[in-house]
């Protein structure tokens, strides 16, 4: 029972990042063309870690498996390209092209 709500714990936490992270790509794929240009490999590469998510999310649902070390591991890796690239973009993209 408990690595059951362990599970649900951290199903409950992917979803609430995969919500967030769907929340920017959703802003992204609706600025101009332009715009979009500048970012348009990065917000490919996030549609890409969304997948990922859900299949992560969709395991847990169904598997509960007891190690994720090493997709753990995998997944701090996934985002760890998107620093250097980020500090690279966010000076070209207005606060209001996302909706701030």
């Amino acid at each position: 029972m408990e690595l059951e709500s362990y599970c649900q714990n951290v199903g409950a936490e992917l979803m609430g990042w995969k919500a967030k992270l769907g929340g920017v790509v959703n802003e992204f794929d609706h600025i101009s063309s332009g715009d979009k240009e500048k970012v348009i490999q990065q917000v490919r590469e996030l549609h890409m870690i969304l997948e990922e998510l859900e299949d992560r999310i969709h395991r847990l649902k169904t598997e509960c498996p007891t190690e994720f070390a090493a997709e753990n591991i995998d997944v701090k890796g996934t985002f760890k390209p998107f620093t250097s690239k980020w500090e690279n973009v966010w000076p070209g993209v207005s606060p209001g092209d996302i909706g701030g």
